[in-house]
């Protein structure tokens, strides 16, 4: 298995041995990465939980080929930002378990600001 350091330093050496370096400005790779993420999302637009399971049955390795291409945007984007992924997931992480603490969240489905009212 790949670290993300390593899955980024492949998409990099990919971009770079294609001078593609150039046409990556900050607002093309943001959009290129909803694009792909669109993509995935048509895998399962107007299906029920039954029709998307036997979708992603079907055509996993589609939907495997989406999420990569997010995967792909999203380490670039990173390593162009200059943000250090695993440290910002870590941070999100953190935050996501203050706003989202078991005892309150466990089971339900609520925005965080709506928890204490549940």
């Amino acid at each position: 298995m790949s670290t993300i350091h390593e899955l980024t330093e492949r998409v990099l050496r990919f971009r770079d041995e294609r001078d593609w370096r150039q046409f990556h400005k900050p607002k093309d790779m943001v959009l290129s990465l909803m694009m792909e993420a669109a993509e995935l999302a048509e895998h399962v637009q107007w299906k029920d939980e039954s029709e998307i399971q036997a979708r992603i049955s079907e055509r996993s390795e589609g939907v495997g080929e989406e999420l990569a291409d997010v995967l792909y945007w999203t380490l670039l984007i990173a390593n162009d930002f200059g943000i250090n992924l695993e440290s910002a997931f870590e941070r999100k992480m953190k935050l996501n378990a203050e706003k989202y603490p078991v005892e309150k969240a466990k089971g339900k489905h609520s925005k965080y600001s709506d928890l204490s009212k549940d």
